[in-house]
């Protein structure tokens, strides 16, 4: 038998599936919750679900994960410092300790300004301390890199943390993506290191001695190596395994694939066998990045969706995903003890927390300064969750002088409230922890709304619903090109409505459905996408071992490796000049160019892939290789006017089980 051990690491659940690749047979699976304090203990769990024979014959260990994209969405990672090299002091990126330097390059590759070494050594020395990676990003280093490696030797050698540049992730042009890409990537390594480290402590338990490979955005699989180094390409990693395992049990080769989680949901049309990628690269936590990844829409919508009254007295549903009262209350009694004493009138003004929001430590990161305040609610949770009520009771303070962003987004604390799992307990249509913790709960967020129990859980139950319907048209009009955005579009919301909560007296019907099925992935989805589907009027899908999907596609992955180079004509129109990741070469013939061009592509990527296959136990890697020479228009003269030579070279591992 030829095993491979799939395993997902989402934001709520980790799943494990044991998959024989020559008989396209699941052996095994199992589900347990993901533990984010130590994400060992939720693997560990689900290997022993799962009854592995220890020192089990397994070929390889195949990861996919929705922690990185998580983290982004909900502004979590580590404390990340940017350095740009020749941009104006006005760029919007997700950064707080940002410096700028002169410096950078032309499209040519031509310095426009000399790299300013005492600069950057004051730069670095003002980070010191602050930051735990630094991102480096310079003006064009995709065609000439020298400031970015310059800044990156000085700074290991003054911060000694880790580094990353921007030449190294992407070879796009755009220079604010490349910049945020940078960062991101930085930001997200003790994220996926963490995860690495999990897996192997829980493997070695196991004496499970196969090689780990990562799912990445675009479906296919990298070496842990690679993953440490360029942790950005397991954005998505997630939904683009769940297309993968859709496509796999589903045995649908179009449709609409819906991956509901416990933080997003995640959708993307599969034609054909296979998702469409994203050319322009990734979006996620509202940043475009340079991670060419599967076309996914991602959303902040899952069972585990933070439920809001906010400031405005509106309900407010997602995008920070928190724990369900219900599965915390299970754990820890205490919570529900503590929520059955609470009592605050409607009209009593809450300004920055919910009634039921309770919190729990995850971990004390060395690199975060506590403030005294904040020191004193840590040592309230230390043993145990409690509610803001309770630790609110212990300082002696009004609830609304009580702040714990900061240590939620550090990582600190995990946030605990009323989630759509917390509904589905309430209404007993989901029982699988605390029901009685989840009724409280609900009940008491109900009155804040003026609501009783029953009328709320069907309020929100719509409202969840008519969210997913708002997800699946969305992504649809993505996919075929228009760029509106629904939720401000006041004609379709009117003309929704008559579909999605239509009026006995309506004189006007509306039915907009979609022309292929919808996929159902994830363990929610056989609650929420039967209500759903009868609202778009759609054919629903939902395959046996749905609730594994993401670490089915993880097991049933491949290994590829894309190489890009370009060839531009040189300065003055004198000789030509081939850029990559790894070198910027000039050549007076243009058929040396190519030709030197289209050899190093080819070995490069046989090489990486190799690398990877080699890493992952596999052996046989195939390259396929496009050429496209771009001319201009001349305007009716003779000859088109050559602009420039794009070589890819795509290198894949052979496979006859997918």
């Amino acid at each position: 038998m030829s095993l491979v051990l799939g395993i997902d690491t989402g934001g709520t659940y980790t799943d494990g599936v044991l998959v024989d690749r020559e008989k396209h047979k699941i052996i095994s699976k199992a589900k347990s919750l993901t533990t984010r304090e130590n994400l060992a203990i939720g693997i560990t769990d689900v290997i022993k679900k799962m009854a592995l024979a220890e020192g089990a014959d397994i070929q390889i260990v195949a990861l996919s994960t929705t922690l990185a994209t998580n983290a982004i969405v909900e502004g979590r990672g580590c404390e990340v410092g940017l350095v740009m090299i020749g941009f104006s002091e006005d760029q919007d990126v997700p950064a707080r300790e940002i410096r700028y330097l002169r410096g950078g390059h032309d499209i040519r590759g031509n310095e426009k300004e000399p790299f300013d070494e005492t600069a950057a050594r004051e730069a670095l020395e003002s980070l010191r301390g602050k930051v735990d990676a630094l991102a480096v990003s310079s003006y064009l280093s995709v065609r000439n890199p020298d400031h970015e490696l310059k800044m990156q030797r000085l700074a290991r050698e003054v911060l000694n943390v880790p580094v990353v540049c921007g030449h190294h992730l992407t070879r796009s042009l755009g220079m604010k993506e490349r910049s945020v890409t940078a960062l991101l990537n930085a930001c997200l390594i003790p994220i996926i290191e963490e995860l690495l480290l999990s897996v192997k402590k829980v493997m070695k338990e196991k004496k499970i001695s196969a090689p780990i490979m990562i799912v990445k955005g675009d479906g296919s699989l990298m070496g842990e190596k690679q993953a440490m180094e360029r942790p950005i390409e397991t954005i998505l990693s997630g939904p683009a395994a769940s297309i993968i395992g859709a496509n796999f049990l589903a045995r649908e080769r179009e449709g609409m694939v819906l991956d509901m989680g416990g933080t997003t949901s995640d959708v993307a049309v599969l034609k054909n066998g296979v998702p469409k990628l994203n050319k322009e690269g990734a979006r996620v936590g509202g940043w475009r990045t340079c991670v060419e990844a599967a076309e996914i829409n991602t959303y902040g919508l899952g069972g585990d969706s933070y439920i809001q009254k906010d400031c405005h007295g509106d309900f407010r549903l997602g995008p920070r995903r928190v724990w369900p009262i219900c599965v915390m209350a299970a754990k820890y009694p205490n919570l529900e003890e503590e929520l059955s004493h609470i009592y605050l009138p409607r009209m009593n003004p809450l300004v920055i927390a919910q009634i039921t929001d309770c919190y729990v430590l995850l971990g004390e990161h060395h690199t975060v300064t506590l403030s005294d305040r904040e020191r004193q609610i840590v040592e309230i949770v230390r043993d145990k969750p409690h509610s803001i009520f309770y630790i609110a009771n212990v300082l002696a303070l009004d609830v609304n002088l009580l702040d714990f962003e900061r240590l939620v987004a550090t990582g600190v604390l995990g946030q605990i409230s009323v989630t759509p799992t917390d509904i589905l307990h309430a209404r007993g249509v989901y029982t699988q922890w605390s029901t009685s913790a989840a009724k409280l709960a609900v009940s008491l967020l109900a009155g804040r709304f003026d609501m009783e129990l029953e009328a709320f859980c069907c309020f929100v139950t719509d409202k969840v619903t008519e969210r997913l319907a708002y997800t699946c048209w969305q992504s649809l009009l993505n996919h075929e090109g228009c760029s509106f955005d629904l939720d401000n579009e006041p004609l379709f919301e009117y003309l929704s409505r008559k579909q999605l909560a239509p009026a006995g007296d309506s004189l006007l019907s509306c039915q907009i459905s979609p022309t292929m099925p919808v996929i159902g992935i994830g363990a929610p989805v056989r609650v929420w996408l039967p209500l759903m589907a009868d609202k778009l009027g759609a054919r629903l899908v939902i395959p046996e071992h749905t609730e594994v999907a993401n670490a089915v596609g993880a097991a049933v992955g491949r290994i590829m490796e894309v190489v890009r180079i370009l060839i531009t004509p040189g300065n003055k129109g004198l000789g030509y000049v081939i850029y990559s990741t790894w070198e910027r070469k000039a050549f007076e013939h243009f058929e040396d160019a190519v030709a030197y061009a289209r050899s190093f592509a080819e070995a490069k990527a046989q090489e990486l892939a190799s690398a990877n296959a080699k890493e992952g136990g596999g052996t046989e890697i195939e390259v396929s290789l496009e050429q496209k020479d771009i001319y201009a228009d001349s305007n009716g003269l003779s000859n088109d006017i050559y602009i420039e030579t794009r070589i890819e070279a795509v290198a894949t591992e052979k496979s006859d089980w997918i």
